[in-house]
């Protein structure tokens, strides 16, 4: 998923933002309202996480803006240390869609943007999906037209970020943080683990889905349907 967070406490930011891009999301960042406006108009994002109290441009102002000036329809989760039943409904009729209150833990707030996300592309189950190739994250299982296929949990966590991301390309130090936390070993273990998912998932198939994207990563994508990024 790609995630914008709207947060004017560069501690939290980074924090979130880094414990986001571990789990093999991307991210980008504004500081306030205004800079979530610009990024908001002119990026497609997954999900919003949004600050209530931003210098300048409140939470609420931008979240209507978002809805009624931009006539965006992104996933918005409201964060804030106000927890009032009133403020509460203030956030929803601005638009917000979910509400979470500071502190809060990381892996909850993953789940919630994951879970909005779902919601918003019509889907209550946990399934990723692109082609014939599709991951049941509940299951942990992967399926290629139909067939299981064998995977060891470093290949299901880097398909996972992939699927996530299809039909972008991932970086390969986002699927460095999302195997080892940002500390790869020593060797090009990622290489080997890229080989056996594309043993495992392109060799018995006719399409190739796994592509290398020299000097940037590799990506999901149909050649037959996608276009050259």
């Amino acid at each position: 998923m790609r995630i914008l967070i709207v947060e004017d406490n560069e501690d939290l930011a980074a924090n979130t933002g880094d414990y986001l891009e571990a789990q093999g999301h991307a991210v980008d960042y504004a500081g306030d309202g205004l800079g979530g406006v610009h990024l908001v108009a002119t990026n497609a994002y997954d999900a919003v996480v949004l600050d209530l109290g931003l210098p300048g441009m409140d939470g609420l102002t931008l979240c209507r803006r978002i809805r009624h000036d931009l006539r965006k329809d992104v996933p918005v989760l409201m964060v804030t240390a106000r927890d009032t039943l009133a403020e509460k409904l203030a956030g929803f009729e601005a638009g917000t869609d979910d509400y979470l209150v500071k502190p809060f833990a990381l892996q909850e707030l993953d789940a919630r943007l994951q879970a909005l996300v779902r919601r918003s592309r019509g889907s209550t189950t946990n399934v990723l999906v692109h082609a014939d190739l599709e991951l049941d994250l509940d299951r942990v299982e992967a399926r290629r037209g139909g067939r299981r296929l064998h995977l060891n949990p470093a290949c299901l966590t880097i398909l996972r970020v992939l699927l996530e991301a299809a039909p972008a390309a991932v970086r390969r130090a986002q699927l460095e943080r999302a195997l080892w936390a940002g500390e790869p070993p020593e060797s090009d273990a990622l290489r080997s683990h890229i080989y056996a998912l594309r043993r495992a998932i392109d060799r018995p198939f006719e399409r190739p889905l796994l592509q290398t994207i020299h000097g940037i990563g590799y990506r999901i994508a149909d050649p037959d349907n996608e276009a050259a990024p």
